[in-house]
């Protein structure tokens, strides 16, 4: 019962319960663990393309994020280990600006994810996860779906082996996000050989991967992040799966475990 991607009210398009509300929450549901992997601020001089700007934490509230989560975990280590983590972005061509980051922030931290939301096509990023209608104008900018999942393989891929520095995160997230709106735009290609070969890279790193719950409740998805083939897959292999709900308020904690634990059962942080 560990719990390794939670956000909280840091997140500008999550809620508003304070962190306590969390882990709470998580106690209730019988979590041993669980770690808090808020969105962290973006590259300098990168842009935010969703209209709202809002995708991650902003910079300035960075420390305070920090702080709280010291805080709450002496205040319930005899409860539950809450473990200090952020969700980071993986964004060609900021590759130096996030080593930057990860080698002053990552001495603060306790764990984190390595995450790709951004495609870089024609010269500009695109949120892959933003909208069925932003993932539409990719498809058609790149020419076809297939091109869209290449791209996001691939960039997947970079990050797998991009060298970040010693604070790089060990665990992938979502690794199959680009299937978000798959009953929208369905594949008439095959994804599993895409898939396993991103999960050789992953292999080869050592890294693990985060077995994310959230994409069971997306109208369009309803498979996790990967998908049960895809798990079995990275299963197979050998590369630790981590669960995490993904969550963005407390009500959502635990988001598809119960379907998930029956096929998988997570390697939890020890495995990190």
């Amino acid at each position: 019962m560990y719990d390794g991607h939670v956000h909280t009210s840091y997140c500008p398009h999550g809620s508003t319960h304070p962190i306590r509300a969390y882990i709470e929450q998580g106690i209730r549901l019988g979590y041993k663990g669980m770690t808090f992997t808020e969105h962290a601020p973006l590259p300098e001089g990168f842009t935010d393309p969703v209209p709202e700007q809002d995708s991650a934490m902003k910079k300035h509230r960075l420390e305070q994020y920090i702080d709280e989560l010291q805080s709450v975990k002496k205040e319930y280590r005899d409860d539950i280990a809450v473990r200090i983590g952020l969700e980071v972005d993986y964004i060609q061509g900021f590759e130096q600006e996030t080593k930057a980051f990860l080698d002053e922030t990552g001495p603060m931290l306790d764990d984190s994810i390595l995450s790709v939301h951004f495609l870089k096509a024609g010269g500009q990023y695109t949120c892959l996860d933003y909208s069925p209608d932003s993932f539409a104008s990719l498809v058609d900018q790149l020419g076809s779906l297939e091109a869209v999942y290449d791209l996001y393989f691939s960039t997947v891929s970079a990050s797998v082996k991009a060298g970040l520095g010693k604070y790089k995160p060990k665990r992938i997230g979502h690794p199959t996000l680009v299937r978000k709106f798959h009953k929208r735009f369905p594949a008439s290609f095959p994804i599993l050989p895409k898939v396993t070969a991103l999960f050789e890279s992953i292999k080869s790193e050592n890294l693990s991967i985060d077995m994310n719950g959230a994409g069971l409740i997306k109208p369009l998805c309803g498979e996790s992040y990967p998908y049960f083939s895809a798990l079995e897959a990275a299963d197979k292999m050998g590369i630790p799966l981590i669960y995490g709900s993904d969550a963005h308020a407390p009500s959502k904690l635990a988001t598809g475990a119960v379907t998930l634990h029956k096929r998988f059962q997570p390697a939890g942080p020890e495995a990190q």
